[in-house]
């Protein structure tokens, strides 16, 4: 996982490093101007000259503060960032818990299905097989790309949609192997994560049987796509060219910066999404170049 250039020479350290320096011109400045007046008053400082000294100073003042705050947004996007990192790593540390899981009790279900069929327990031995079935696949349908982060990210979101009765189907037909040459993985899981919960979300108020997300991860010669799709409540008509407005959202106060933030991600590595609604399915199609984007100043 790879930081944006920009934000890959902002640290702590920088930040820390500009506010001493800054600081300690101010107050050094300060200093210089009150010696000038009241220290040695016998010299009668001229007004120009106190007046170049103030003005000096209240330039450095000026410059250090927005300086300060320049350096804070950067900080804080970078921590966001981080944030975001450490969720992708969390997901990959559940994976790779429930793969050394199942590797640990594959040998034991084996001892099981060989010692019923050594019994002649044929029945209960493809009952035992079609029980574990299901949580063998249930892993082994998300490790179908090559990149790490996505696996993991797919594998905690089809088992939140379980545990909210959504059916999920995959459709992933690319390995997106060189990904990260357009976007770095945690973004795209920034992005994907962002879609899928917006999609559970969409489906709460449909019966259970009706609940059906699709996901699909797909490339062509030029970019790497992919879509999240629901059957939820369609998305109103006169909403869907504002939804991707900071603020715009029909889940309440406090929400509606998700598709925001997505839109904002893709458009900084030179891609885009796009939406269509209606009665049938609410659909969120989006794309990165494959050949990388330079990363757009962010606010």
């Amino acid at each position: 996982m790879k930081l944006g250039k920009r934000e890959h020479h902002v640290t702590i350290r920088k930040a820390t490093n500009y506010a001493v320096v800054i600081n300690g011109l101010q107050i050094l400045l300060i200093l210089v101007v009150l010696f000038a007046v009241f220290i040695i008053p016998e010299i009668k400082a001229s007004h120009d000259l106190l007046l170049l000294l103030t003005l000096v100073a209240s330039l450095v003042v000026v410059w250090g503060a927005v300086v300060d705050i320049r350096e804070a947004f950067s900080t804080r996007r970078l921590l966001k960032q981080l944030d975001a990192m450490d969720e992708t790593i969390d997901a990959m540390s559940n994976l790779n818990i429930t793969l050394r899981t199942q590797r640990h009790d594959f040998l034991n279900h084996l001892q099981v299905v060989y010692s019923l069929i050594e019994m002649e327990e044929y029945e209960e031995a493809n009952e035992y097989i079609e029980k574990i079935y299901g949580r063998i696949t249930a892993v082994s349908r998300v490790m179908k790309t090559a990149v790490p982060a996505v696996n993991a990210l797919l594998q905690v979101k089809v088992a939140a949609c379980e545990a909210a009765q959504v059916r999920v189907d995959l459709n992933i037909t690319s390995k997106w192997e060189t990904i990260e040459n357009a976007a770095p993985a945690w973004e795209m899981c920034k992005v994907l994560s962002n879609l899928i919960d917006n999609a559970i979300d969409a489906m709460e108020e449909i019966p259970p049987r009706k609940r059906r997300l699709t996901i699909s991860l797909t490339e062509n010669l030029r970019h790497y796509c992919f879509s999240v799709a629901n059957t939820g409540t369609p998305i109103p008509e006169d909403m869907q060219e504002s939804i991707f407005q900071p603020g715009i959202t029909s889940k309440g106060e406090g929400h509606g910066m998700g598709l925001y933030i997505v839109r904002k991600t893709l458009n900084g590595r030179g891609g885009d999404i796009a939406l269509t609604s209606n009665a049938e399915k609410t659909e969120f199609s989006g794309y990165v170049p494959k050949l990388a984007a330079p990363q757009h100043a962010q606010e």
